[in-house]
């Protein structure tokens, strides 16, 4: 014999010819194999009584079309009888009334042969089966997980209708309102201290940089590189292919000054720092080159931020600046830029001052002004339009994440507002007015 100790929910001895013993306690819980082994067995019983209901359910088809067409001729022969009584006998009535006991017992014996089908069987064994063995929920979970899937695909569908129809088109009446601020992230610098920047994505994208995004962000108003990425992953990611200096020491200086610049088919376009003017950084050649805009006055800035002094934005019908003059007395100037010769080509002057003014960007044509409501609400509340040269006032309020932003313009190519907001990166949707109020099936922003 041996001695051994017994310890739970394990033990351990040593017997007396020197052997050593060890004493397991294993749960019930242990796998089901015998469960399973059932399981499959009834799963392959399950797969051949389906294929049976399958063959009854043709069969049921068959019969109910057969059905259908004795209850039709029996309708119409019962409307004849109704329409014109006299004309039959007492055994024609007689007849129809066999007619209607034979499908009606035609009819109960339907019913009893899909009552008796195994099909509550198969539910009752299937929800035994999940109740007993799917202690985790599995299958509740990938049910959830199935309708959960169904819901995006159709919020996708439907996000699709309203946002890709009309890219490029202006067949609209103008803004109608605009989304709830949609929060990216902080800056690509990771600091709350980088207030001063934009980011985007290229309003007019060489072939094969359509998904390509760019960031900008300082301390202050100076304005010294600018970043690209690859794609919005790699933007969250911080992940830049690309970041161009616009100042080497003993070298260049190409710096700007103000946030009010914008990419478009790879040229950075801001506010040239010395001398002042319209600045343009070809990011594939990496040169520069600058124009003076005649009487624009460095004098003159935005609401939110100093040295905002040339504005520039795109859209579906081409490059723009805004700007003020000493002779305008402030008043906000709005330029067309012709993008070969990188010249001022016509010039609309507004009635708003623009120190007054949040910011400023153009879609389709139509200027749309800015200004501060309340700390967490921000207001279009100016339009001007080239086409008609009309300006109107309106008011289009919309929801800022922190009070003070220094970038705000749209692109075209995705239709949504970018702003760069206390240093975080934030976008907006936008929808349009349109006749017989098209965008009735927009989703909650």
């Amino acid at each position: 014999g041996f001695s051994q100790t017994t310890l739970h929910p394990w033990a351990e001895g040593s017997a007396s010819g020197g052997e050593c013993i060890c004493e397991a306690f294993l749960p019930n819980s242990t796998f089901p194999i015998k469960e399973l082994i059932s399981l499959e067995s009834t799963a392959v019983e399950i797969n051949y009584k389906l294929q049976m209901e399958i063959s009854k359910v043709e069969i049921y088809e068959v019969k109910l079309k057969v059905y259908v067409a004795k209850i039709m001729n029996l309708t119409v022969l019962i409307e004849l009888m109704e329409d014109d009584p006299d004309s039959y006998s007492e055994l024609h009535i007689e007849e129809v009334k066999i007619k209607i006991k034979q499908v009606e017992a035609l009819i109960v014996e339907l019913q009893a042969s899909i009552q008796t089908t195994s099909a509550v069987v198969m539910i009752a064994v299937l929800t035994y089966l999940e109740i007993t063995y799917d202690k985790n929920q599995v299958l509740v979970t990938r049910r959830e997980y199935i309708i959960l899937q169904q819901k995006l695909e159709e919020c996708e569908r439907r996000h699709n209708e309203i946002f890709n129809p009309d890219i490029g088109i202006c067949n609209h009446g103008g803004i109608r309102r605009i989304s709830k601020p949609i929060i990216s992230q902080l800056n690509a610098d990771l600091s709350a201290g980088y207030k001063y920047g934009g980011w985007g994505k290229d309003s007019k994208p060489l072939p094969g940089s359509e998904n390509m995004y760019w960031y900008s962000g300082s301390t202050d108003t100076l304005v010294s590189r600018i970043t690209q990425y690859s794609d919005y992953y790699n933007l969250i990611m911080r992940q830049g292919f690309k970041t161009h200096q616009l100042y080497v020491q003993y070298n260049y200086d190409w710096r700007g000054t103000g946030n009010n610049y914008i990419v478009r088919e790879n040229n950075l376009y801001y506010q040239f720092r010395s001398p002042f003017a319209m600045g343009k950084l070809n990011m594939t050649s990496v040169k520069v080159e600058y124009k003076l805009i005649p009487m624009a006055s460095a004098q003159f800035s935005y609401h939110y931020s100093a040295n905002q002094n040339l504005d520039f934005a795109a859209d579906e019908s081409g490059l723009w600046v805004t700007y003020a003059t000493e002779e305008s007395k402030g008043k906000l100037v709005l330029g067309k830029i012709n993008e070969v010769s990188f010249e001022v080509e016509e010039v609309w002057q507004t009635s708003i001052f623009k120190p007054s003014v949040g910011n400023t960007f153009m879609i389709c044509g139509v200027l749309y002004a800015t200004r501060s409501v309340d700390t967490k609400t921000e207001e279009i509340f100016y339009t001007f339009d080239t086409r008609t040269e009309q300006e109107s006032y309106v008011s289009i309020p919309f929801e800022k994440f922190q009070e003070s932003y220094v970038y705000l313009d749209y692109n075209p190519t995705d239709q949504k507002l970018y702003m760069f907001n206390n240093g975080y990166y934030i976008s907006y949707h936008v929808w349009f007015n349109y006749e017989g109020s098209r965008d009735k099936l927009l989703i909650d922003e």
